[in-house]
C-alpha cells in the first residue's frame, strides 16, 4: 500500500510538473512577445484599446494552476486505467504505423473541437454557467493567462475528453502529448488580445476555417456567440457565429470592412 501511495504521488507530481511547465511556457511566452517585446510593433493588431489590470493576470494564473491540479489528478486515473488494460485501443494503435499516428492526431483535434463546442454551449445555460463557466468569463477582456482560468467543473469537463477519447478511437499515447501541445498553443493565442492571423485582400482571415483571436475575443465580450475553439465550422453550421465577426476581424487586420453573413439563429 505504501508503495502504491508513493507511486501515485510520483505520478501526480510528474503530471503537475509537465502541465505547469507547458502552461507557463506558452502563457508567459505569448505575454512577453506580444504584450512586452512587440507591444509597439503590434499596436495596430491589438483587439481592444484597454489592457487587463495586473491583478486580473495574477488571478488568472492562480486559477489556471488550480485547473492544472484537476488535470493532473485525472491524469493519475488515466495512467492507472491504462495499466489495468482499460485502453486496449490505445495499445492496438501503436502497431498501426506512422500514417495512423498523424491521422489519429487530426481526428483527436477535430473531435475535441466538436466536444468543446457542445459542452461550451451547455455551460452557458444559466443553471450550469454559475457552477462551471463563470470564472472563465470573469476575464471579460482576456489575456494569455486566461487559457486555463476555469471553475473546477469546467476543468473536469475539459480533461474528461482526454480520458474518454482513447476508449473510443485507437490513439497512440504519444499522440495525446502532441494533442496537449496543440490545445495549449491554440488556447493561449485565442486569449492573446492580439490578432496574428493574416488577412486576405477582402478582409477575411487567410484561413477562414480556423478560429482567430478576434473570433474568441467576441465570445468573451458577448457570450452568446462563437463557442467553437479551433475551427469555425460548428458556429457556422449552427448559426452561432457573431454576425459582425468578419467586420471586426477586418478592422483589427487593417483591411476595409467586409459584410458578414448573418447567422441563421442563436441559442445559448
Amino acid at each position: 500500500m505504501d508503495a502504491l501511495i508513493r507511486d501515485i504521488g510520483h505520478l501526480w507530481l510528474g503530471n503537475m510538473t509537465v502541465d505547469v511547465r507547458r502552461y507557463v511556457i506558452f502563457a508567459v511566452a505569448v505575454w512577453l512577445v506580444l504584450w512586452v517585446a512587440l507591444r509597439g510593433v503590434m499596436a495596430g493588431r491589438k483587439i481592444r484599446s484597454d489592457t487587463p489590470p495586473n491583478r486580473q493576470l495574477a488571478s488568472e494564473f492562480l486559477y489556471s494552476i488550480r485547473s492544472i491540479v484537476v488535470f493532473s489528478t485525472v491524469g493519475i486515473g488515466i495512467t492507472l486505467m491504462s495499466r489495468a488494460g482499460l485502453y486496449p485501443l490505445a495499445d492496438l494503435a501503436r502497431s498501426w504505423g506512422p500514417v495512423w499516428f498523424w491521422v489519429s492526431l487530426g481526428l483527436m483535434i477535430v473531435g475535441q473541437d466538436a466536444y468543446i463546442y457542445w459542452v461550451h454551449r451547455a455551460m452557458h445555460r444559466p443553471r450550469l454557467f454559475r457552477h462551471t463557466h463563470r470564472r472563465h468569463h470573469r476575464s471579460n477582456n482576456p489575456s494569455p493567462f486566461t487559457a486555463y482560468s476555469f471553475d473546477l467543473g469546467e476543468a473536469f469537463l475539459m480533461v474528461l475528453f482526454v480520458l474518454l477519447w482513447p476508449m473510443i478511437v485507437p490513439t497512440p499515447w504519444p499522440v495525446t502529448g502532441l494533442f496537449m501541445l496543440h490545445q495549449i498553443f491554440r488556447n493561449t493565442l485565442l486569449h492573446a488580445g492580439y490578432e496574428l492571423m493574416p488577412a486576405r485582400a477582402d478582409g477575411r482571415p487567410m484561413f477562414d476555417w480556423l478560429t482567430t483571436s478576434v473570433h474568441h475575443d467576441l465570445h468573451h465580450g458577448q457570450a452568446g456567440w462563437n463557442y467553437a475553439p479551433w475551427f469555425t465550422w460548428w458556429d457556422r453550421w449552427m448559426g452561432t457565429e457573431h454576425p459582425q465577426y468578419h467586420a471586426r476581424f477586418a478592422a483589427v487586420a487593417g483591411k476595409p470592412a467586409v459584410a458578414s453573413e448573418a447567422p441563421l439563429g442563436q441559442s445559448a
